[in-house]
C-alpha cells in the first residue's frame, strides 16, 4: 500500500518511545455472533468500548491479539509485512479458542483502513513505525464457563520507537528464569493469546528492577534450553 500523507508536524519524531503517547484517532471495531461468518464493522474514533461486566473475556478470558508495524520506505511509500501472516496466526488462536474470527481478506482490509486513515502517524524513514494492535475478544455476556455469544474485532494504533531503549538494533541484557516456566508441550505457549501475557510480569518486573531489560524462560521438559523472551508470543 501507498501514500502521499506526510508525517505530521505535531510530532517530534526523535523522541519516539513505545507507548500510547501518540495514540492515532481512528481504529476499526466489527462485530459478529457465535457461528457466523458475518462481521459488521466501520472506521470510528479512538474511544472506550462498552462491555457488560459478564463479557466472556473478562470472565473466562477469550481474547487473542497481533502486533504489526507500518512503516515508510525510502520512496516515501507506506508498506506492512505479510499481514496475511499475522491474519492467519489470529485465525489459529481462534480456533484454539473456540472463537469467531475474521477472514484473512477482512483481517488485511481493516489493517489497511486503520493505516490510511492514520497515515500521518506513520513516522518518517527511520524513525519509528505505526504500530497495530488487531485485537479479538469475546464480548458477548455469559455465566457459565462457554463460547462467547458474540465477539469484537479492533484494530488501533499508535506512532512508535523502539520497544527496548537504546534503540532497535542495541544488545540487551536477559536475566534467565529459573523459577517459573512460559509454556508446556501441550500448552497455549503456542497461541497469542491475551492471558499468556500478564503472568510474566512479576519475574519482569523483578528483573528490570535489577536492571534487566527482560527475562528469558527455558524449556518446560528440561530446564535447559532457551525457549522465549517474556514478550514474545
Amino acid at each position: 500500500m501507498s501514500s502521499s500523507t506526510e508525517p505530521s508536524p505535531q510530532v517530534n519524531w526523535d523522541e519516539l518511545g513505545f507507548g500510547l503517547q501518540h495514540v492515532a484517532d481512528t481504529m476499526y471495531v466489527a462485530t459478529c455472533p457465535i457461528g457466523s461468518s458475518a462481521w459488521t464493522g466501520s472506521l470510528q474514533s479512538y474511544a472506550p468500548l462498552s462491555l457488560y461486566p459478564s463479557a466472556q473475556v473478562l470472565n473466562y478470558g477469550q481474547s487473542v491479539f497481533e502486533g504489526m508495524k507500518a512503516q515508510r520506505t525510502e520512496a516515501g511509500h507506506i508498506v506492512l509485512f505479510r499481514p496475511d501472516c499475522n491474519a492467519a496466526r489470529m485465525q489459529d488462536g481462534a480456533a484454539r479458542l473456540s472463537m469467531s474470527c475474521p477472514s484473512t481478506e477482512e483481517f488485511v482490509a481493516a489493517v489497511e483502513s486503520v493505516v490510511k486513515a492514520n497515515a500521518s502517524m506513520v513516522p518518517p524513514l527511520g524513525k519509528g513505525s505505526l504500530y497495530l494492535r488487531p485485537l479479538l475478544m469475546g464480548t458477548g455476556p455469559i455465566l457459565g464457563l462457554g463460547p462467547a455469544p458474540e465477539y469484537t474485532f479492533c484494530v488501533y494504533c499508535a506512532a512508535v520507537g523502539s520497544y527496548f531503549k537504546g534503540g532497535q538494533l542495541t544488545p540487551i541484557d536477559l536475566k534467565v528464569d529459573t523459577q517459573y516456566h512460559r509454556s508446556a508441550p501441550r500448552g497455549m505457549g503456542g497461541t497469542k493469546a491475551a492471558g499468556n501475557y500478564s503472568p510474566v510480569l512479576v519475574q519482569q518486573l523483578k528483573a528490570k528492577g535489577e536492571g534487566y531489560s527482560d527475562v528469558l524462560y527455558l524449556d518446560a521438559s528440561e530446564d535447559r534450553y532457551l525457549e522465549e523472551v517474556g514478550t514474545e508470543p
